[in-house]
């Protein structure tokens, strides 16, 4: 399938969602900044919104949708956002406990060491949270052969519980409407009916291979299961890599014929995540741009 064979949507199409930016968590390759652009052209007349690989949930949180169900494969990552809906103080004092005596950055160092030790022996959503707020760039993964968190710590100051306190406040009135599971793509996919959508966000087989979860996930998974929502009348649309390299390096993928229906391409800036993997690199040839591909048309 190739970009001529699809209804493309110029990216300065008029807005309809208000940006939204004050994050909850640090992840890389999170859609905080453009969530407002992907809402924007997601069906106004939705049943239930699916947001089946959650990460930041940054676009779940934008469009603060009146009914949601949001999933990811990693359990922690659930159980923050858990305790998001059901105590935000709860949350908070995850944060505070972990921050507690933190004064310098040679601090946050030996508690980011104690923490991840912590997780690693028992992964668990308050360590992940403080582990989130202060590693590098927000890049989660885990090493192949025991599963463990390997990220090192991050060289900026973590935000203090009172910025903490106010950000989960507000995202606790965004998420309000959402049910959070701990499950696998699929079962949740299977779940959405006619009329509701589907906003997939999975890991970028071409940018984010050393990212949690990545190894594991195929992409003709995915499209496999987008066919079959798709023919239940549920509208999917997909974020998917689209080049790099200020354009040139283009990744594509074959998809089968009539499935996407629309395709935008959305400027994501620079790649933290090449910038972690060449030692802070200011990337300027590192520019990103994801495509959105709807199965409808706008």
């Amino acid at each position: 399938m190739s970009m001529s064979e699809l209804s493309v949507v110029p990216p300065d199409a008029p807005l309809s969602v208000a940006p939204f930016k004050t994050q909850l968590l640090k992840w890389v390759g999170n859609k905080q900044r453009f969530a407002h652009e992907i809402g924007s052209l997601l069906p106004a007349d939705m049943g239930t919104y699916f947001e089946p690989f959650l990460g930041s949930g940054a676009v779940l949180a934008t469009l603060a949708p009146e009914r949601a169900i949001a999933s990811d494969a990693l359990e922690p990552l659930i159980e923050i956002f858990q305790e998001l809906r059901s105590d935000p103080a709860g949350l908070v004092d995850w944060y505070a406990d972990r921050m507690n005596g933190i004064k310098t950055h040679d601090d946050v160092v030996a508690r980011y060491s104690e923490v991840k030790d912590s997780y690693n022996r028992h992964p668990n959503g308050a360590d992940l949270l403080f582990l989130c707020r202060t590693c590098y760039g927000g890049v989660v993964r885990f090493r192949r052969a025991d599963g463990f968190m390997s990220t090192p710590c991050g060289a900026h100051m973590p935000v203090s519980v009172k910025s903490f306190s106010s950000r989960a406040s507000e995202w606790s009135r965004r998420v309000k409407g959402s049910r959070f599971v701990s499950s696998d793509f699929r079962q949740i996919m299977d779940s959405a009916q006619s009329g509701d959508v589907v906003y997939c966000d999975p890991p970028y087989t071409d940018t984010q291979a050393i990212l949690y979860g990545s190894q594991a996930f195929r992409l003709a998974d995915l499209v496999c299961e987008i066919e079959l929502a798709k023919a239940r009348g549920v509208r999917v649309a997909l974020s998917i890599d689209g080049s790099k390299k200020s354009g040139l390096k283009e990744i594509l993928f074959d998809f089968p014929d009539g499935l996407f229906e629309t395709e935008v391409a959305i400027t994501t800036g620079r790649s933290m995540l090449r910038r972690f993997q060449r030692g802070g690199d200011t990337l300027e040839d590192e520019v990103v741009k994801d495509r959105l591909l709807l199965t409808y048309a706008v």
